[in-house]
């Protein structure tokens, strides 16, 4: 018979497979471990691949095919609108201005970055945006893992009088790590954003894209897609029913628990990755010719003005 279990860590689960850890899955409470523990039973018994499952190498079929999905998301990232790309380089220049001082315990038990998230919506109110942190719920339904999730929206108000929700989460990437991913999947997993801002419907783009990848990436070792990777579950983390909220009851953090401490490390290495993704950005950003002539003709302009 073989060995499996999933175990609570830090307010994610990490799922246990022949003695040894095999993917961590965030997003769940403890109400939904019984079920989870279960569905990865009937998982693992319908089949999570053999001794092929091993490896991790790029077959040719699947390299072509993550290697389409990689120009996907290449697209995505660069189809956003005005408003898009102004709210998204003011997330990324506060989230690099919070400090570890900045970081109040919120909630008691294990933080999961919370703390960051609310000091994020801090600066985006003082910054004029309508920001909150959503915490979304729900149950179990089918072969949908019942949890819980934790992000940011933003609503942006059109002068036609509807509006908007912006979507941001501080940790995009990890919603995706899988088991023994291949190579490519990796490729494809890095070149997501660090910190996804944006609409719903785009979001959307980017989870099916990913959704594919995963499948294709498992197929490769003989594994399944897991129900904790599926479609369904990942449009329940930021679709289902949410609560709004603007200020935290923030505590005092003289003597904060080791699941707080995390929290430090969280926000250092995501500080980490932004100022990487920003910089290798700005190095790929083509130059507007017409733009620095523009701006070097403006500065001519202006210092023949000084020496009058």
């Amino acid at each position: 018979m073989m060995d499996c279990g999933v175990c609570a860590a830090s307010g994610d689960l990490l799922v246990r497979v022949a003695g040894q850890y095999v993917g961590m899955i965030g997003g769940f409470s403890h109400e939904s471990e019984h079920d989870l523990a279960v569905m990865v039973s009937d998982f693992l018994e319908n089949g999570s691949g053999g001794a092929d499952s091993r490896y991790s190498s790029d077959s040719d079929s699947g390299f072509c095919d993550l290697a389409h999905l990689a120009d996907k998301i290449s697209y995505y990232k660069l189809s956003m609108d005005q408003y898009e790309g102004d709210l998204l380089s003011v997330v990324n220049s506060l989230v690099l201005s919070i400090i570890e001082m900045d970081l109040h315990l919120v909630k008691p038990g294990p933080c999961n970055a919370s703390c960051i998230r609310f000091s994020l919506v801090k600066l985006l109110r003082l910054s004029g945006y309508d920001a909150a942190v959503c915490a979304s719920r729900w149950e179990c339904s089918g072969k949908v893992p019942g949890g819980d999730h934790e992000y940011i929206d933003v609503i942006n108000y059109h002068d036609t009088g509807g509006s908007e929700r912006m979507i941001i989460d501080i940790d995009f990437r990890s919603h995706f790590e899988i088991a023994r991913a291949v190579e490519s999947y990796d490729r494809i997993l890095n070149s997501l954003p660090v910190v996804y801002v944006g609409s719903l419907t785009k979001l959307n783009q980017f989870l099916q894209v990913m959704v594919e990848a995963a499948r294709s990436s498992l197929k490769q070792n003989s594994m399944p897609l897991p129900p904790w990777r599926s479609l369904a579950y990942l449009q329940a983390k930021w679709q289902s029913p949410y609560q709004r909220q603007f200020n935290a009851d923030e505590r005092s953090n003289n003597t904060l628990p080791s699941e707080h401490k995390q929290c430090s490390g969280h926000l250092r290495r995501l500080q980490s990755l932004l100022q990487t993704e920003t910089g290798v950005e700005r190095l790929l950003k083509p130059i507007n010719i017409d733009n620095t002539r523009k701006m070097k003709l403006e500065r001519r302009r202006l210092l023949s003005f000084r020496t009058l």
